[in-house]
């Protein structure tokens, strides 16, 4: 699941995203996005990128947090984890022995 083809740079923040910054983070596939303003940040190479937007005609949130019904984006993940000790989604699955198909896991 690695669709970054577009190198989209973020805006200038006064801030780093990381632990504490006030900013919401999701695991996307394999990275971590930073949630607000309606739209995502990656961190790539020691800047912010802008990250996936779902690609589903009637959706314009980013794939990090895309709440489609039948999402058919290649960059969404909205599988539940089969782990029988897990319920989380797979694209912020945090099982430390995840066996789930469909998990993808930050690296």
């Amino acid at each position: 699941m690695t669709a970054n083809t577009e190198h989209r740079p973020a805006e200038t923040h006064a801030h780093t995203h990381g632990p504490g910054c006030g900013h919401e983070a999701r695991i996307h596939g394999d990275h971590v996005d930073y949630l607000h303003d309606g739209h995502a940040h990656r961190e790539d190479n020691g800047h912010y990128d802008e990250c996936d937007v779902c690609q589903c005609a009637d959706c314009d949130d980013v794939c990090a947090d895309c709440q489609c019904k039948d999402c058919t984006c290649e960059t969404c993940n909205h599988n539940t984890c089969t782990c029988e000790h897990c319920s989380d989604e797979c694209i912020s699955c945090v099982c430390l022995e995840c066996e789930c198909p469909t998990c993808v896991h930050a690296a």
